[in-house]
């Protein structure tokens, strides 16, 4: 097994920085901004031969926390009921605060073996670590986190106690291939913490009354009916011109990132608002990105008959452009239609990866040209002839022929529903893509 280490203090030492430098990754945001990291934030990293996951947190505040910081302090209890070794931050540069006490004092029942990690100690001597001993836990280690320095000697020591792993418990490439990633995107405050939750069973995440609770995009991962998936919970998005803080910009490039890192989009709508031309600009988002998708509607059984038709009309006209993806309506809070979601996304997920035979792609294009021909462009009509299948996630067809330059528009979309309908392509983009025959003849 792995030991599991957590990073845990006060906020704004630099936990997400060590985070990312012991993963070897740029996953955790990192600013100069207290209470940026909310939820659990795991990742996996490697010293010599052990390996081992580690644990990001937010600033923890152990008593009287109320409100989000209350809801943060909880994610962080649980982090450290989960680990096997406690890494405390500490910042050289403030010294030793009351809240370090507290943390110490509160690590100290905890029963977890802890290391002192005093950060941020660049062009510092010993002595600046000297003032820490006075909390009583362990020797305290100088390191510079963002530049590396002190890290492997602190991670030496943290590990030294549990056995080392090797490569054989490293995760199987074959099963890695077979997780489906499903990035849960929508505006903030639809419920998309609280879908992961219900998912999962556990409050793996925090849930407020705020938007912009979620910050950071968070990868968990879960089964369901035999098959692995790996849950991102994302940052909800707003319209551009309402995005003024640069940590909200930040937390946008991370959902964007999560969607195209993604195999399956759930587009998560909120039921109890009005669907908004957002909700239609983030759908359009995805469909350029080529995204396998499924829409959620959420906060389904707070509404009555009414309500309900009316929000199905409006799904109806801002989102007609979607009538490829299965739409299922939720409550992620009461756990109903949670079953179904995830057998669609499943579903999508099959036919973005489809492999479709040149044969059965010839076949189908002959039919659908039987059924109705292109229109005549000038003095000649395009001619398709034969299609093969150009790429996957989305599936894209290539359909070869003469004068197919002049296909119009109309047609190519008349051509993607026979293809859907023909080999059951629901829940996925799809790509049909001319490549016209020249004509040897041309110039003599």
């Amino acid at each position: 097994m792995k030991p599991v280490v957590a990073i845990v203090g006060r906020p704004n030492v630099g936990k997400s920085t060590l985070f990312n430098r012991l993963t070897r990754t740029r996953a955790a945001i990192v600013a100069d901004f207290p209470g940026l990291t909310r939820d659990r934030h795991y990742g996996e990293g490697r010293i010599g031969p052990r390996d081992y996951i580690v644990i990001d947190t937010g600033g923890f505040e152990p008593v009287n926390a109320e409100g989000i910081v209350r809801e943060m302090a909880a994610q962080t209890e649980q982090a450290i009921a989960e680990c096997d070794v406690v890494i405390l931050v500490l910042d050289a540069r403030d010294g030793l605060t009351a809240q370090d006490s507290r943390i110490a004092a509160r690590l100290r029942v905890a029963g977890r073996p802890i290391v002192l990690a005093v950060n941020k100690s660049e062009g510092l001597t010993e002595q600046a670590a000297a003032e820490f001993h006075e909390l009583g836990l362990a020797e305290p280690w100088l390191i510079a986190a963002a530049h590396g320095d002190g890290v492997a000697q602190l991670m030496e020591i943290a590990l030294a106690p549990f056995v080392e792993t090797g490569s054989d418990e490293s995760v199987d490439e074959g099963d890695a291939d077979r997780r489906i990633r499903v990035a849960v995107i929508g505006r903030p405050n639809v419920g998309k913490s609280t879908l992961v939750n219900a998912l999962l069973g556990e409050e793996r995440l925090i849930t407020f009354d705020q938007p912009g609770t979620t910050r950071d995009s968070i990868e968990i991962e879960f089964e369901f009916d035999g098959q692995v998936f790996t849950l991102i919970d994302t940052a909800g998005l707003r319209r551009r011109g309402k995005v003024f803080e640069t940590i909200e910009k930040f937390s946008v490039v991370k959902t964007l990132q999560s969607i195209a890192n993604s195999n399956v989009v759930i587009l998560l709508l909120d039921a109890a608002s009005e669907i908004a031309d957002q909700d239609a600009h983030i759908a359009g988002f995805v469909l350029e990105s080529g995204r396998a998708m499924v829409v959620a509607v959420n906060k389904w059984d707070g509404l009555d008959s009414y309500q309900r038709e009316q929000i199905t009309r409006e799904i109806e006209r801002k989102l007609h452009f979607l009538r490829w993806a299965r739409f299922h309506q939720i409550s992620a809070r009461k756990r109903t239609g949670l079953k179904a979601l995830m057998r669609s996304v499943a579903e999508a997920y099959r036919a973005a990866f489809v492999r479709l035979p040149t044969p059965k792609l010839t076949r189908a294009l002959i039919a659908a040209v039987e059924r109705q021909q292109p229109a005549r462009a000038g003095h000649s009509r395009p001619k398709p002839r034969y299609a093969h299948q150009g790429g996957h996630n989305p599936p894209i067809i290539v359909v070869h022929g003469n004068s197919l330059g002049q296909v119009s528009d109309t047609y190519r979309r008349y051509l993607e529903g026979q293809f859907r309908e023909q080999f059951e392509l629901t829940g996925t983009p799809l790509r049909v893509e001319f490549r016209t025959s020249n004509n040897p003849y041309v110039d003599k």
